[in-house]
């Protein structure tokens, strides 16, 4: 088997998801390359963030004290989160009424929102509402940002609390875009502050579609706080395929997953 660098990159990411671990000899056997090359690309990813190496291989990588500013996830899978934004991008309608939560990805979709006419978005991060402002300035799109105001939290480029939960109990929406901290088969939709979490949960249940948006080091990973069971999302797009040992519950629950 002769793969590119990131080829075997995204191999081990997939086997990563599905087992939690990987280990270098087993790698290298199955990849057909030596054990050096399975080290290098190991170290790669653990300098990306997807991973935590340990002896002998690597484990999925867990934020152990808390989610990293927003600044700092700016720098982390790039390319990923923008293929993502413009998958979830290409999902809104002219005339929709969306919400977009906090998070660097949804920074990317709003980049790649073009043409779309007489959306209203709402909003509760400073960084995403910048920039909605400047492609809303530019006619990029047409129609109307609300943002909603409350409690700052300067980490994070976030608006939360008791102000900005009542505001928002007066909108009705077409969709919910959730970038999250965790997405697990068996715990759900996560994430790593219990007041996003909470404001997340809020647009999901004013919106008709929920749509969660993951890149591959958020996939088997349970945050701290929980935004809402499985079930509970209709679409979720990622820069990776779903685990094949996801499939069939995702069948059963009608969630679609794209990539």
């Amino acid at each position: 088997m002769s793969l590119l660098a990131k080829e075997r990159q995204d191999l081990i990411m997939q086997y990563l998801i599905q087992d939690g671990k990987v280990k270098v000899i087993p790698l290298a056997d199955e990849l057909g390359v030596t054990t050096e090359t399975i080290r290098r690309d190991l170290d790669f990813l653990e300098s990306e963030g997807h991973l935590r190496r340990v002896h002998g291989g690597a484990v999925r990588s867990a934020y152990e004290y808390g989610e990293p500013t927003f600044e700092q996830r700016e720098t982390i899978n790039v390319e990923g989160k923008q293929r993502i934004g413009e998958i979830a991008a290409s999902l809104i309608q002219d005339g929709d009424m969306i919400a977009l939560d906090v998070g660097t990805t949804m920074i990317e979709m709003v980049k790649s929102i073009r043409g779309k006419k007489n959306i209203t978005v709402l909003t509760n991060s400073l960084a995403v509402g910048v920039h909605l402002s400047e492609a809303l300035s530019r006619g990029r799109f047409t129609g109307k940002v609300i943002f909603l105001g409350g409690e700052l939290n300067p980490e994070q480029n976030s608006i939360t609390g008791p102000l900005c939960e009542n505001m928002l109990q007066d909108f009705h929406l077409d969709k919910a875009f959730l970038s999250v901290g965790g997405v697990s088969l068996k715990t759900g939709i996560t994430d790593y502050d219990i007041n996003e979490s909470h404001i997340s949960k809020m647009f999901s249940n004013a919106a008709s579609q929920t749509i969660v948006l993951a890149d591959h080091s958020k996939i088997g990973v349970q945050a701290f706080s929980k935004i809402m069971p499985f079930h509970a999302v209709d679409i979720i797009v990622s820069d990776v395929s779903c685990p094949e040992d996801w499939e069939d519950e995702l069948m059963k629950i009608d969630l679609r997953w794209i990539n």
